[in-house]
């Protein structure tokens, strides 16, 4: 049996019922095979194992008052995963769905994303099973207050900086800071995707879904295609979704879908970024309300996609971005979509793609990103929130922009070459696993048995 393999086993057997772990093990360890073979070190040093294990798991209560005065009860956990290159660094999830599984491979994946940033970041991931949906904002400070209540001792500018993530704004960052800053009295950067009031960093909401397109545009300039006339098909209707389809915009292309957990819009002459942004970011509306402001469009509920599929891969396009949650895109969703002509997948979401789905993309030999390269651009921009925090400045937008750009072509050039490397070209999930965990493996070695 291969040491890839073993370790698979080992998670497993370890992690008894934690599915989507397993299946974010799999991707990266079985794609690291030639690297083992190559460089009998990290066997020989056990830096899988280690990988595998996190140095540190937080679970606690969240005990909060409603706004009838009932008590409410809900769990939490932060996932401190690896250290090897610098401070934990990984978002919150607040979302019914989160499990101790969930943030693990979260944090997991983080690992490696962070690692080919290039920036001193390690990986982490935590959350609570608390839906922020429905509920005021009355009741969001006093959770996110108990929250952080628990959870700040473990928290700091040096040991670990959690940022947002599905469920978590800025106005869930607001309340967790003003905690966390009572509970210490310091004022110091130990949350990113703050206000730009108070210490958060212009172009940290648009940076995912930036960072998403550049990732695409650099994929198909090696193959001497561009976005410009492409027609786009884009997932999810958050941060992510919504600044990549104003991204696909600034480089000419045309995204025609948008969705979120009750349907999805089909709106053929482009999404209105307008009304999008007016539906999600003002009213929190459903998309309901997208339809009914854009009588041109078409609003398809869940209850009518195909069976066992999402509706959205089935529109034709010739770039797809994944861009809500994981697992949204299986092996039927991917044979559809490379059979309507499908040439690009580039991942802003987190591990959106089953394996089948990516073994379909990596036979069909499409150009495809995986999350832990292409929504890269979200954690990046975290880490330049805590540069300028450090220096006590405020960077431009501009200069934000850029750096994020410079980050993705950096990242893109690290896998592509790696994969050139291990004689696999246009592979970047063996290309972004093995240069993500390479770096890792030997800040893991170099730094001892920690």
């Amino acid at each position: 049996m291969s040491y890839a393999h073993e370790l698979l086993n080992r998670a497993v057997s370890m992690n008894p019922a934690e599915f989507e772990f397993h299946q974010a093990v799999e991707e990266v360890m079985l794609s690291l095979q030639p690297l083992f073979r190559r460089e009998p070190k990290y066997q020989k040093h056990r830096i899988g194992e280690r990988v595998l294990e996190p140095e540190r798991q937080i679970i606690f209560a969240v005990p909060w008052v409603d706004d009838k005065g009932d008590m409410r009860i809900n769990r939490g956990f932060r996932i401190q995963f690896n250290s090897a290159l610098g401070p934990y660094k990984g978002g919150f999830r607040f979302h019914p769905s989160v499990t101790q599984g969930t943030l693990k491979f979260l944090g997991f994946e983080q690992i490696f994303k962070n690692s080919l940033t290039g920036l001193a970041i390690g990986g982490a991931k935590g959350g609570c099973n608390f839906d922020p949906k429905g509920k005021s904002d009355s009741e969001i400070m006093h959770f996110c207050q108990s929250f952080m209540t628990e959870l700040f001792r473990y928290l700091g500018p040096s040991t670990d900086v959690p940022a947002g993530d599905i469920g978590v704004g800025a106005r869930e960052i607001g309340y967790m800071f003003g905690q966390y800053k009572r509970l210490t009295t310091r004022f110091e950067g130990v949350l990113t995707g703050k206000s730009f009031k108070w210490g958060g960093s212009l172009g940290r909401k648009e940076a995912t879904g930036y960072g998403a397109v550049y990732m695409a545009e650099n994929m198909l300039k090696v193959r001497k295609k561009a976005l410009e006339g492409m027609v786009c098909t884009v997932s999810g209707s958050g941060n992510v979704a919504t600044y990549t389809v104003e991204k696909l915009y600034h480089y000419g292309a045309r995204p025609v879908t948008i969705s979120d957990s009750q349907g999805m819009i089909h709106h053929p002459d482009g999404i209105n970024l307008e009304v999008l942004k007016q539906v999600k970011e003002v009213e929190r509306a459903r998309l309901t309300r997208y339809a009914e402001l854009c009588k041109d469009a078409v609003y398809v509920p869940v209850e009518q996609y195909p069976q066992g599929c999402n509706a959205v891969w089935s529109v034709p396009c010739q770039a797809a971005f994944p861009c809500a949650t994981q697992n949204e895109l299986n092996e039927d969703d991917a044979k559809q979509l490379l059979a309507n002509g499908c040439i690009l997948v580039c991942e802003g979401a987190n591990m959106p793609s089953t394996l089948k789905a990516v073994d379909a993309f990596l036979a069909a030999g499409i150009a495809y990103a995986p999350g832990k390269a292409a929504n890269a651009g979200g954690v990046a921009t975290s880490q330049l929130e805590m540069a300028q925090n450090a220096s006590m400045q405020q960077w431009s937008f501009e200069t934000v922009d850029k750096k994020i750009k410079e980050i993705m072509l950096n990242i893109f050039t690290s896998m592509h070459d790696t994969a050139e490397e291990f004689g696999q070209p246009g592979n970047y999930v063996l290309g972004s696993n093995i240069a993500g965990f390479r770096k890792v493996a030997d800040a893991m070695i170099e730094q001892g048995g920690v």
